[in-house]
């Protein structure tokens, strides 16, 4: 896989605010066959930091519905996963842009 597919966003909200300030761990939505080896490794390249530990976490897709004209619709939303990634201490990684 390659390092550029691993990475699919960051998360920014304000839970994943508060861990960047305690434990300096960033969120990252990615790829869902991409690895802890291969998510530590996007990150350090892409960000410019050392990585100390990573986290996965798959989020299953939500039953979801709606009415329409002509009935109920049923679907599902994706599954996801999520990697918590804790950096070196005394660096940061810059996600609001250059400032």
């Amino acid at each position: 896989m390659k390092l550029t597919d691993v990475l699919i966003k960051p998360v920014l909200t304000e839970k994943v605010n508060k861990q960047i300030e305690k434990k300096r761990s960033y969120t990252f939505i990615v790829d869902r066959k991409a690895n802890k080896l291969e998510i530590k490794k996007a990150v350090e390249d892409f960000y410019g930091v050392n990585v100390t530990d990573v986290n996965t976490l798959v989020m299953p897709g939500k039953a979801k519905s709606r009415f329409t004209k002509s009935g109920f619709i049923n679907g599902r939303k994706p599954a996801k996963k999520k990697a918590v990634v804790t950096v070196a201490e005394g660096e940061e990684i810059n996600l609001y842009g250059e400032i």
